[in-house]
């Protein structure tokens, strides 16, 4: 098993918050695999917004 980094945890942490207006404890209590799928659906989906194709 590979250790997040403190950095990679923070930004993950901030990225979703951010989006969905999530609590930490919510944020944290996620697994890092899901926090990362998290991070790129809001990416992806901030992609479309970016360039009018929202669905």
């Amino acid at each position: 098993m590979t250790r997040i980094s403190p950095d990679r945890l923070f930004e993950e942490t901030a990225f979703i918050a951010y989006h969905f207006n999530w609590d930490h404890d919510t944020v944290m209590s996620l697994p890092h695999r899901e926090r990362e799928r998290w991070c790129a659906e809001i990416s992806r989906i901030n992609e479309r917004m970016n360039e009018g194709g929202e669905r």
